[in-house]
């Protein structure tokens, strides 16, 4: 019985070890979170302002107009404004990502322009890994660019 054990603990030992979750390369999640931040654009572009809310953490701090804006809720609903005309008011795209090693937290920043194309800001966000593959945004911080 002893022997059957051993073996059965064993042949357990060696599959688990085959089976773990084996850490995802930081340029792959580099590449999520940059789609990430491109799909979080789209919603701007789209129109699309429940999708827009889709990628708010729960407890996302924005930083707008000089007070911060805490929790989902109060992003959305002082966001809102921006989806209320037809046309976009402005579009952004990362250029810079960046990834804990552990693959929790990233970092995208990167231009902000308005509807004719011209830099008028740059962002930083912070996104939150909450599930496997799944990016919720938790800080966020435009900054004017200086004339």
């Amino acid at each position: 019985m002893n022997r059957i054990s051993l073996f059965a603990g064993c042949f357990v030992l060696l599959f688990w070890g085959k089976t773990a979750a084996q850490p995802i390369p930081i340029d792959k999640l580099r590449a999520q979170v940059a789609d990430t931040e491109r799909a979080f654009s789209k919603t701007m572009a789209d129109r699309d302002f429940a999708a827009f809310t889709g990628f708010l953490s729960d407890e996302a701090v924005f930083f707008s107009v000089g007070k911060p804006l805490y929790g989902k809720a109060e992003v959305a609903a002082w966001w809102k404004r921006f989806f209320e005309a037809r046309e976009a008011p402005f579009t952004w795209q990362p250029d810079k990502v960046e990834v804990l090693e552990s693959g929790t937290l990233a970092l995208s920043s990167g231009p902000v322009r308005d509807a004719k194309g011209k830099v008028t800001a740059t962002f930083t966000s912070i996104w939150r890994q909450e599930a496997p593959g799944l990016w919720r945004i938790v800080f966020d911080k435009g900054n004017e660019i200086c004339q």
